[in-house]
Order: structure tokens, then C-alpha cells, then sequence
């Protein structure tokens, strides 16, 4: 399974950026999904998460009411809508897969079984 994330960049505080996952290697469907990410000197935390067919998501707090993760399995893609940016949201954004049969979605990163390289979203003030 390869994943790769693409929609990262500079914005300022209040914009909006669409992060993208694209996979391939196996049968997308079968796959939770996550978003991660991680700051600078902090360590990888959960921000959203969705089910196989899409219709369960799952929000880190800090991101509720801002984020949205959405699937495409037709696309094999999984996008996460980040609307209202804070400097604190500042960090490399990870999508990873989880292929555990009967699996739902975990804010454990363990749990997932591969990763994309990331890609850098930085907010500023």
C-alpha cells in the first residue's frame, strides 16, 4: 500500500486548505483511514478519522467544527477540508491506513499499518 498526501502549503490564521490522500496498492475499501499530524517538537497526534465506506467519521477535539475528512473509494482517495486554520494547527499532516479486518477508526497510531511521507501545513499569525 502506497499513500501520498498533496494540499500543503503556507496560508494565514482564518483560510482554508484541502489535503488530499491518494492510495494504491490494494483494495482501497478495505482500509480505515487517518489523519495525523505532527508539530515541530511534539510528538504525532490524531485529528480525524474515517470508516471503510465512509459513513462514520471521527474528530480530535481541537479540530471539531473546523475539519472535515471525507473518502472518495471510487478515486481511492481521502480528503481532509481544514476551514478556519489556527497557527496551532502548524505540522507535517499524515494520512495512514489501517487494513485490520473488522477494524474502525482509532486514534491509536500503532493501529495503522502504512504511512504516507506527509506534507507541511504552517498557519501564521
Amino acid at each position: 500500500v502506497q499513500l501520498v498526501e498533496s494540499g500543503g502549503g503556507l496560508v494565514q490564521a482564518g483560510d482554508s486548505l484541502r489535503l488530499s490522500c491518494a492510495a494504491s496498492g490494494r483494495t482501497f475499501s478495505n482500509y480505515v483511514i487517518g489523519w495525523f499530524r505532527q508539530a515541530p517538537g511534539k510528538g504525532r497526534e490524531f485529528v480525524a478519522g474515517v470508516s471503510k465506506s465512509g459513513g462514520n467519521t471521527y474528530y480530535a477535539e481541537p479540530v471539531k467544527g473546523r475539519f472535515t475528512i471525507s473518502r472518495d473509494n471510487a478515486k481511492n482517495s481521502v480528503y481532509l477540508q481544514m476551514n478556519s486554520l489556527k497557527p496551532e494547527d502548524t505540522a507535517v499532516y499524515y494520512c495512514a491506513a489501517d487494513l485490520r479486518v473488522g477494524s474502525v477508526v482509532t486514534v491509536n497510531s500503532r493501529s495503522y499499518d502504512y504511512w504516507g511521507q506527509g506534507t507541511l501545513v504552517t498557519v501564521s499569525s
